[in-house]
């Protein structure tokens, strides 16, 4: 089974973005070579600990420093930007790194409301959203023209970008499957509605709508990874996440803080998180046995992988672990 990374690029305490950014740029090389299928980058506004906000420039630079890996979006939250410009972007993506972008899109503001008003917010309902698509494959095919409008791109034009729907919930699966497309199912931090979602997806796939792009539906599940060379050593690195979730509840805006000992976070129901219900942490055999458990669950096609880490060395040696155990 294909095995990808989803980087949301995050900022240690006492690190800058631009160091977040190098330390993602390394891992990306580290991917390219373990054998990772893709590395995706989220979007994300308004947050101080998370440097993945121009997912098209983080893209382009990963995709210079690596060889075979698909790089792409997870993803673009299309009511943000406007829809021609994301195909150009992802357009020339395709024209300068080849055939190795993809360009995943979902309905979330990926921020609050506050910020998603300052980036010019547009409709989020489901029917302009499918009508975003529809024109941006136009843009993407071969005449480089929106189905709707007739607006010609010709950095665009040709360059056939895989679409992918993004989503957490029975509304966003729906989407995905009468659109024809692939879906990407976030149960890293929404897996309330992971075991309906998936079914409604594959209940709803139609290869007839005009924009179907597969043959069959595909499901990519998101987990949270954390592979040490011992159990105790990955559930004490995988507070590094649990204190980011504590802080999202506490309203706290810290950057990634360094692993504390798990006990220090016993009593606080973070252990029982509800947004941290799909997660392998362990050795690298205790994490293999999780994901195979988490692939019998849902039936994935593939699964993308959620990895945060106070030091970017820690990050790096649990996609070594893992790519050994699993590859």
């Amino acid at each position: 089974m294909p095995l990808s990374i989803l980087d949301l690029v995050s900022i240690s305490d006492g690190s800058t973005a631009s160091e977040a950014i190098a330390a993602s740029m390394e891992s990306a090389r580290h991917a390219d070579q373990l054998g990772y299928h893709r590395l995706w980058f989220a979007e994300h506004h308004n947050t101080p600990n998370l440097a993945a906000s121009a997912t098209a420039l983080l893209i382009s630079q990963a995709a210079s420093v690596t060889e075979r890996i698909r790089v792409g979006s997870g993803g673009v939250m299309l009511p943000n930007h406007a829809p021609l410009m994301v195909a150009e972007q992802y357009g020339t993506l395709a024209n300068m790194h080849g055939n190795r972008i993809d360009l995943g899109l979902g309905r979330a503001p990926g921020t609050d409301m506050m910020t998603a008003k300052a980036l010019s917010r547009s409709s989020a309902e489901p029917q302009a959203f499918a009508q975003n698509i529809y024109d941006m494959q136009g843009w993407f095919g071969e005449n480089g023209t929106a189905h709707s409008v007739p607006i010609v791109s010709a950095v665009s034009a040709g360059t056939e970008v895989p679409i992918w729907v993004l989503g957490s919930t029975v509304n966003g699966a729906s989407i995905a499957g009468q659109l024809g497309l692939p879906f990407s199912v976030a149960s890293h931090f929404a897996p309330d509605q992971l075991d309906d979602a998936i079914q409604v997806y594959r209940n709803a796939f139609t290869t007839d709508a005009p924009t179907a792009q597969i043959d069959e539906p595909y499901v990519m599940a998101g987990i949270n990874v954390m592979v040490a060379d011992t159990d105790e050593e990955a559930q004490r690195q995988f507070t590094v996440v649990e204190q980011m979730f504590l802080d999202i509840q506490t309203g706290k805006r810290r950057k990634i803080q360094p692993p504390v000992d798990p006990e220090t976070l016993a009593g606080q129901g973070v252990r029982d998180h509800p947004m941290l219900r799909i997660k392998a942490v362990g050795a690298p055999q205790t994490v293999k046995a999780r994901m195979e458990e988490f692939v019998e669950r849902t039936g994935a096609d593939e699964l993308i992988t959620v990895t945060y880490a106070y030091d970017p060395a820690v990050r790096d040696r649990s996609l070594q672990l893992l790519a050994k155990t699993w590859f």
